[in-house]
């Protein structure tokens, strides 16, 4: 589970008697009664959404209510909302692991999956991330997704129909291979080899983020120019041109799934400190409370605090459904119109930007005084 230990930690009791003597802070709780399974809502009033719930306000609740049936209330107070969301999803699928997705109501992110697979691999749109192939995402919507992979293939000559192949010269083909937007493994016009190597450089514009097909459209139009064939220039600065506007549809979340690393920082539920959330490979690590200054009489920089905290991480083994759960929390929070915090994105650990992290760090802890 997500920051077990982490939770475990923060987590506060009380009896219904305590109510009134609850902050109105923002909150995840369970509410126990003798016997059965536990109440588990969120909320950003916590006495407020106890008092109705125990029909001890002047508005109780019309449709709950547990007095004289609970007999303990678990809460744990969150900083931010994205520590809601995830502590809030952490609880249900321990207590309720049967139906925790349809009480969390998490949607899953579409990806474009490329299907390595495959004998003459493909691309299509999934929410699912699962099976041999590279997964490119998360996107805001599924119809940025689709534009995203109908854009990029345009870049390429990988095949766009979904049968499984047999080659044949005898195939009738499609449209694409008449206009020389496919290789037509279909019709036996190439060998696998040569498909294969289309599509390496197919994915190899996936994990670069674009840049290999912009180095080699800007090189070749640099090199045209040099040789005064301006015709040749032209043709290249088109193509970079469409290069960078399929880029342009990503969002800053977007890249290989493995390599979906970064660093959440949000508000903490306590003064003077904010929460790094950090996820590496599209797996988040538990996260860590950060004071602003340094404990004790210590003098330590931020910048060096940042690199004790990332020279301890390790990228969590978890299934690949659970993964799926993870990257779509992440998009979730971040796609946000109440996003709270900063995104930091980075390759991996040895790349971290750590005089971007510590500015994120700075502005967070101060827009939360």
């Amino acid at each position: 589970m997500i920051g077990e230990g982490y939770f475990s930690a923060r987590r506060e009791e009380c009896t219904p008697a305590d109510i009134p003597n609850l902050s109105n802070v923002p909150a995840v709780f369970l509410v126990w009664a003798e016997e059965g399974a536990p109440y588990l809502a969120r909320t950003g009033v916590l006495r407020r959404r106890l008092m109705r719930l125990f029909g001890t306000s002047g508005r109780p609740s019309r449709l709950l209510n547990l007095s004289g049936v609970a007999r303990r209330i678990e809460y744990w107070r969150c900083g931010s909302r994205l520590e809601t969301g995830i502590l809030f999803y952490s609880l249900a699928r321990r207590h309720f692991p049967d139906n925790y997705l349809k009480i969390v109501k998490l949607n899953m992110p579409a990806f474009v999956k490329l299907t390595l697979g495959n004998r003459f691999p493909r691309t299509l749109v999934t929410a699912r991330l699962g099976g041999r192939g590279l997964f490119y995402g998360p996107f805001r919507t599924r119809a940025a997704a689709e534009a995203f992979d109908s854009q990029a293939l345009d870049l390429f000559q990988v095949r766009r129909c979904e049968e499984n192949l047999e080659p044949d010269p005898g195939h009738p083909g499609c449209m694409y291979g008449e206009m020389n937007m496919c290789l037509r493994p279909c019709q036996a016009a190439v060998s696998d080899q040569e498909y294969a190597s289309e599509v390496a450089r197919f994915e190899h514009f996936f994990t670069t983020a674009g840049r290999s097909l912009v180095e080699a459209a800007a090189h070749a139009r640099d090199r045209a120019s040099e040789e005064l064939n301006f015709e040749e220039a032209s043709r290249q600065h088109k193509r970079l041109e469409r290069v960078e506007s399929v880029r342009a549809l990503r969002d800053e979340l977007v890249r290989d799934v493995d390599h979906l690393s970064g660093v959440a920082v949000t508000p903490a539920s306590s003064p003077e400190a904010v929460t790094l959330w950090f996820m590496l490979g599209g797996k988040w690590t538990d996260p860590v409370d950060f004071p602003l200054a340094a404990p004790g009489s210590q003098i330590v920089s931020l910048d060096h605090r940042l690199r004790e905290i990332v020279a301890g991480l390790k990228e969590p083994r978890v299934a690949a459904q659970e993964r799926q759960e993870h990257v779509a929390l992440l998009a979730r929070w971040f796609y946000s119109s109440w996003r709270d915090g900063e995104w930091l994105a980075f390759e991996n650990v040895a790349k971290v930007p750590y005089r971007k992290a510590v500015n994120s760090v700075a502005r967070v802890g101060k827009a939360a005084r």
